[in-house]
């Protein structure tokens, strides 16, 4: 009877091993990104880093809050391994987003979706903020939507980039 149950147990266990290899639901999407300066980054490009990826736009009270938080997160982490991608909502006029970045000097990746094809992609994003935290073999770890909980982004970033 131990044998069959152990059996049992271990087939399942390989089940679902094999169906998050195959079926892996928190696999973030397959994206490109352009930044404000033309250079250009994809979901591909991004695996081995850990990746915090911010919907955002200028109008928005919750997004200006969060901005100068996660310029000392790009600052105190960016060495060890995580990349920031701020991507403007699709109905931020590219003019004020780029003001934005030179007025508060922005020193991470800052994209324009112009289409809303990256908010899309993301689950079709129309609430700004809403940031996903994303581990180095490209699998979302945590979603937020509306002002981050910076607290428990430190704690995620120090377990994920071993800071």
């Amino acid at each position: 009877m131990k044998k069959v149950l152990l059996s049992l147990l271990a087939v399942a266990v390989v089940g679902l091993i094999a169906y998050t290899t195959l079926f892996d639901r928190n696999a973030a999407p397959q994206v490109s990104y352009t930044s404000l300066s033309g250079q250009r980054a994809d979901t591909a490009s991004l695996k081995g880093k850990v990746v915090l990826v911010n919907f955002w736009a200028t109008s928005c009270s919750g997004c200006v809050e969060e901005m100068p938080e996660i310029k000392k997160l790009h600052q105190q982490y960016g060495s060890k391994g995580l990349q920031i991608m701020a991507v403007a909502m699709s109905y931020d006029p590219p003019n004020y987003v780029q003001a934005f970045v030179q007025k508060y000097q922005l020193p991470f990746f800052v994209a324009l979706d112009g289409e809303g094809s990256i908010a899309k992609a993301f689950g079709d994003i129309q609430l700004a903020p809403t940031t996903f935290l994303i581990d180095k073999q490209g699998n979302i770890l945590k979603r937020y939507v509306g002002v981050m909980d910076f607290k428990e982004v430190h704690q995620i970033l120090n377990q994920q980039l071993g800071a």
